[in-house]
């Protein structure tokens, strides 16, 4: 198994609107693209100071399946038209989950 992680920090201007279109456009990615095994997203539990704001996990059965959803048109287009108008910082990792 191959995991993604993405981590995103939300500028200060970000609504509430906006937000529900982050996880309403991410929510669809699975329907969209059959490389992704597993998919959860969420806002952070608000628990320690300093976390970003909202994460991403995905799972693939390897790279490419990884590979397929980073480049996908749904994916790029969530990317452009929800997340980079009210990104402040992100944070991604992949790696071998085993």
């Amino acid at each position: 198994m191959f995991r993604h992680v993405a981590a995103f920090r939300w500028t200060p201007e970000a609504t509430d609107t906006a937000l529900a279109a982050v996880a309403a456009g991410l929510a669809e990615l699975p329907e969209r693209i059959d490389t992704i095994r597993e998919f959860r997203i969420g806002p952070d539990a608000g628990i320690n100071a300093g976390n970003h704001d909202f994460v991403v996990v995905a799972d693939f059965d390897d790279v490419d399946g990884y590979l397929v959803y980073r480049d996908h048109p749904a994916h790029q287009a969530v990317i452009a038209e929800c997340i980079r108008p009210i990104l402040a910082e992100r944070a991604a990792i992949q790696y071998d989950a085993g």
